[in-house]
C-alpha cells in the first residue's frame, strides 16, 4: 500500500523534528508533504520542495497520516493525527501536583508517540480516561542524527555551548552581568563559544550578542542544534528545553538561574560563578554523569538513532488497528474555531471519529520497537 503523510508544524524550531521522518518515509517510497499554520514556520519551509502552500491544498491532499509537531492539528482534515511533539517536557518550572502543560490534552489526536518513559507513564494514565487516543513510545525522531555520539580529542580548546530561552525573566541573553562575564571569557581565549537563540528572541538582543563575534565567538541563526550539540563539552543554559537534548550525550550542562533544581544540573545564580563552574564541567564530576545517566533512563532510554523508523512503523500498525473500542473524539468547538480562524478556512466538516485503513490481504506490517538492552551503546 502507498501511504501519504503530512508533517504539520507551525514554527521553524520544528523542521529538525520534522526531517528525519520526511527522510525515513522517502527511504521507503511513500509520500509526504509539510505544511506550517504560522508565517515563521512557512517563511522557513519556502524552499522545501515538498510543501504545501494552503490549508486547501491540505485538504486536497487527503493525507492517511498526519505527523503534528504542534498543540493542535486541523480537525477537518483526513487522516490519523498523531502527536510527535515539539519539545521534551522541559521542566522549566515547579507546578502544582507535577502537572505539566505538555501532558495538557487537546482533543485534536489519536495517537500519541512518546519520547521515553517518563513521558509514557502520564500519557498512559491518561489515555485510561479519554477513552479516544492510543500511546506508544517510540523516541523522539528530532535527536535520532545525534547517534552516534561524539567524544572530542583530549587536549582541544574547550567548546562552550550557550542555549537561552526567549522570556526575558527567564533568559540569560537577557542578563547583561552574563553578557560581560562570556564577552571576558572570549578574549582570553581559554574557551570558543558558540550560541544559538531561541527564534523569537528580540533582535535588539540578537544583535547585542553578535557584537561578541570572534576568534573566538560565534553565533548561529539555526534551529538544528545536533551539530552544535556535537562540537560543545558542555553547555550553559537557563531554562530552555534544549537542556534535555543535550544532556542525551552525557555531557554537564551549567543552568543560570533555573527555577527547578534539578540534581542533574550543575546550577549557578550569579555571572561571577560562570569560569568556576566551567572548569568544574571540565572535571566531568563522576557523580553528575551519574544522574544525568538516570534522567536519560527516563527522558529517552534509545541510542539507535531509529525512533523515526519506530514512529513510521507505530503508525502504520495503529492506521490499519480495528478502533471499535475506542469512543470519537470530543466536540471541542471552541478550539476547532480558533485552527478555522487562525488558518481563515471556515467549515463544518470535521473528522471525530477513530480513523482506520483497511488493511491490503498481503500487506503485514510488525513494529519495529526495539527494548532492552538492544537500544543501548
Amino acid at each position: 500500500m502507498h501511504y501519504k503523510f503530512l508533517i504539520y508544524i507551525s514554527y521553524s524550531y520544528s523542521i529538525p523534528i520534522g526531517k528525519p521522518l520526511e527522510e525515513e518515509i522517502l527511504k521507503r517510497g511513500y509520500t509526504v508533504r509539510w505544511f506550517a499554520d504560522e508565517d515563521e514556520g512557512h517563511e522557513k519551509l519556502k524552499s522545501e520542495k515538498l510543501l504545501l502552500t494552503h490549508i486547501q491544498h491540505v485538504v486536497d491532499y487527503e493525507p492517511h497520516i498526519v505527523l503534528t509537531a504542534t498543540n493542535v492539528v486541523p480537525d477537518f482534515i483526513t487522516g490519523l493525527k498523531v502527536q510527535i511533539f515539539h519539545g521534551f517536557n522541559a521542566l522549566k518550572r515547579p507546578t502544582k501536583n507535577n502537572i505539566s502543560t505538555h501532558f495538557k490534552i487537546r482533543g485534536f489526536f489519536d495517537l500519541y508517540c512518546t519520547q521515553g518513559p517518563s513521558t509514557t507513564r502520564e500519557f498512559e494514565k491518561i489515555e485510561k480516561v479519554h477513552n479516544y487516543f492510543q500511546v506508544v513510545e517510540t523516541g523522539w525522531p528530532k535527536v535520532d542524527p545525534l547517534f552516534p555520539i561524539v567524544h572530542k580529542n583530549k587536549g582541544d580548546i574547550p567548546v562552550v555551548m550557550i542555549s537561552s530561552t526567549f522570556t526575558e525573566r527567564l533568559s540569560l541573553a537577557h542578563d547583561d552581568a552574563v553578557f560581560q562575564e562570556i564577552k571576558r571569557l572570549s578574549e582570553t581565549g581559554s574557551f570558543t563559544f558558540i550560541l544559538t537563540l531561541h527564534p523569537k528572541m528580540e533582535e535588539p538582543i540578537i544583535t547585542k550578542w553578535k557584537t561578541l563575534e570572534g576568534p573566538h565567538f560565534t553565533y548561529y541563526d539555526t534551529t538544528d542544534l545536533i551539530p552544535l550539540f556535537k562540537q560543545a563539552d558542555f553547555m550553559l543554559a537557563d531554562t530552555t528545553s534544549a537542556i534535555q537534548e543535550f544532556l542525551i550525550q552525557g555531557k554537564p550542562v551549567i543552568s543560570y538561574k533555573h527555577t527547578v533544581k534539578h540534581n542533574y544540573l550543575l546550577h549557578i545564580s550569579e555571572a561571577s560563578e560562570i569560569l568556576e563552574s566551567f572548569e568544574n564541567a571540565l572535571k566531568k564530576p563522576e557523580d553528575l554523569l551519574k544522574k544525568i545517566a538516570t534522567f536519560i533512563e527516563e527522558l529517552h532510554p534509545y541510542y539507535d538513532g531509529r525512533s523515526s523508523e519506530r514512529l513510521i512503523n507505530a503508525c502504520m500498525e495503529i492506521v490499519h488497528k480495528d478502533k471499535t473500542q475506542l469512543d470519537n473524539k470530543p466536540l471541542n468547538l471552541l478550539r476547532k474555531y480558533k485552527v478555522r480562524n487562525n488558518l481563515g478556512h471556515y467549515t463544518l466538516k470535521s473528522y471525530n471519529t477513530p480513523y482506520t485503513l483497511p488493511l491490503p490481504e498481503k500487506l503485514k506490517i510488525t513494529a519495529i520497537i526495539p527494548t532492552g538492552n538492544e537500544i543501548h551503546n
